[in-house]
């Protein structure tokens, strides 16, 4: 089939393949999620916005679409890049393909891209931004558009809950706020589990309308973007430290390491997918995780903050983990409740829990 779209990252190279989805321009940034499966979880992970993802495994779709395990409303990436995508899904429970849910989403994607080379360019170089575009557009007329589009910095403020809402248990034994960055579905199922009642709140919520729901615990949960364009969150756990147990995942935990004045950076590629090994310094062991994630806290920032380093990741010597050394305050960078996806850390919860039970 005669190429019809491409991709153009800003350096002007350049990926053609066939178009599926929505036929529309995007531009993005561009990363890689090197996971196997569970590309359904990962177009309705809020995490994504405003990226094209590049799926590092070969065929996708071949289980298309079910009603049941998306992550959120929202199909939150700005395209989708894949290898070989599969418009006959073989699967009882599917009830469309994936061409069939960008389409309904208006997102592009295109696939018979060289997603091999694509990966390997994008962590040689590291993310770029890029634009889909038809294959007929001249390279120069794409890269001035990339460099015409501002980037965006209102992630979270998109992909928040507008209101308030509740998620309840059978026998709860604690009442759990959780401020919602970009909340997967997942995290609610997983606190469920654990006896605990959720009111989940927009991000953008005060530190005493939180106390006023007389919580056990805070949770910060995960989310797109740069965690410093999110002074509203930094602000409001800055006034709840001390005050309250609280376990923040992903851009959570970078939020909360923000808070008691650490900093962050952003990596060269991040880390994307289900099979990043991850050291707990507690106990030496080692978590494969699922992550998803452009930014990581400066080791060097956390002297005078309280915090410790407790995990580490094993590729890279990334902090993968926090901890306070008075306040009832720990966070992760991975997803221990990514699904599909590993369960070494689902424990993480229950920890999280003990907390509560101290008070």
């Amino acid at each position: 089939m005669k190429p019809d779209r491409k991709l153009v990252l800003e350096d002007g190279s350049t990926y053609f393949g066939n178009g599926f989805g929505a036929g529309r321009d995007a531009v993005c940034e561009i990363v890689f999620n090197t996971s196997m499966s569970g590309y359904q979880e990962i177009l309705s992970d809020p995490s994504y916005t405003d990226q094209g993802i590049v799926m590092s495994y070969p065929l996708i779709g071949n289980y298309g679409i079910c009603d049941e395990d998306f992550e959120s409303r929202l199909i939150a990436p700005s395209a989708f890049i894949v290898r070989d995508l599969n418009e006959n899904p073989s699967n009882f429970r599917s009830v469309r393909s994936v061409s069939e849910l960008l389409e309904e989403s208006d997102i592009p994607g295109i696939s018979g891209v060289d997603t091999r080379k694509l990966v390997r360019s994008i962590r040689d170089v590291g993310a770029r931004r890029g634009i889909i575009t038809d294959a007929d557009t001249p390279v120069e007329e794409a890269v001035a558009k990339i460099a015409a589009t501002p980037v965006p910095h209102d992630a979270v403020k998109r992909v928040s809950s507008k209101k308030k809402w509740y998620s309840r248990t059978s026998n709860p034994r604690f009442h759990v706020v959780a401020i919602d960055c970009g909340m997967k579905q997942n995290i609610v199922r997983m606190l469920n589990a654990n006896k605990c009642n959720v009111t989940v709140v927009p991000y953008d919520t005060g530190s005493e309308e939180i106390m006023a729901l007389s919580p056990d615990g805070v949770f910060i949960s995960n989310g797109p973007g740069d965690p410093q364009d999110v002074p509203e969150v930094i602000g409001t756990l800055k006034e709840l430290r001390g005050r309250i147990p609280m376990f923040g995942i992903c851009l959570g935990h970078q939020l909360l390491a923000l808070s008691y004045g650490a900093d962050t950076y952003k990596l060269k590629f991040g880390h994307r997918g289900g099979n990043h090994p991850v050291k707990d310094l507690s106990t030496g062991k080692i978590e494969i995780t699922s992550q998803n994630h452009s930014y990581a806290v400066d080791t060097a920032s956390l002297a005078g903050t309280g915090l410790t380093a407790s995990h580490i990741n094993v590729l890279d010597d990334t902090i993968e983990g926090l901890r306070h050394e008075t306040d009832a305050v720990f966070s992760v960078q991975y997803h221990p409740e990514s699904a599909p996806g590993p369960m070494d850390s689902t424990a993480l919860f229950e920890r999280f829990t003990e907390l509560m039970k101290r008070g």
